[in-house]
């Protein structure tokens, strides 16, 4: 069984240039929607209580990376404003000079990012077409009040508290498209997203990621 499974897999990935050639894409507008994950670096973070400054370590866990595309194919390069939104998810909160873990029991950062983005296509003779580009514009950001339990002396304690931030946003990556019609394509991408710094009302930090994702890009 899994032999015949392996060698119906082979046979439709050596027809599938034939069938992408015979209905190539072409220049024009297109719209894309698309759906990953997000992977946010450990970040350094200042923050502020009762007039005290702490040095903190902020880890996060993995979340939703999701968003879409309008823009325009012009052969060789193409030009697209983005909207996504992350899910940032804090995971523990280290105080740096105390040493003091926080097992983050609520609290995350809502990401809303509004880019414009440059992408040279590298296209070639078969139906995969890599490219790499990136882009700039702004990040929304919502910090909600986080609580977190001391590992080291039991207790709930709130961490931060909720604010909103507007920061400027720059990205770069790649990924492959995969032509399966003259108008529909595959998109698996990978973007490196990062923001200035965004200073919220008890807390300082900048947002770094990883992001993969996968979606369908249409063209008119």
């Amino acid at each position: 069984m899994k032999k015949n499974l392996f060698a119906l897999l082979v046979l439709a990935l050596l027809a599938l240039p034939a069938v992408a050639s015979a209905t190539p894409l072409y220049p024009g507008p297109y719209v894309s929607g698309f759906v990953g994950v997000t992977i946010p670096e450990t970040t350094n973070a200042t923050s502020f209580t009762g007039g005290t400054v702490f040095d903190d370590r902020i880890k996060f866990d993995p979340g939703l990376n999701v968003g879409g595309t309008l823009g325009y194919d012009f052969g060789f390069m193409r030009f697209e404003g983005e909207i996504s939104y992350k899910d940032l998810q804090l995971n523990t909160v280290t105080d740096r000079g105390t040493g003091e873990r926080f097992r983050v029991t609520d609290g995350n950062v809502d990401t809303t990012a509004f880019m414009a983005n440059v992408f040279v296509d590298l296209h070639n003779d078969t139906p995969i077409t890599p490219y790499v580009g990136g882009g700039v514009g702004f990040a929304a950001l919502h910090m909600n009040d986080v609580v977190g339990y001391s590992l080291s002396t039991p207790g709930v304690t709130g961490l931060y508290m909720a604010d909103d931030q507007v920061v400027f946003a720059y990205q770069a990556g790649g990924g492959l498209e995969l032509a399966l019609n003259r108008q529909l394509s595959l998109d698996l991408a990978y973007r490196y997203f990062g923001t200035s710094q965004a200073s919220f009302i008890s807390t300082e930090f900048e947002v770094k990621s990883h992001n993969a994702s996968v979606g369908l890009r249409l063209k008119f």
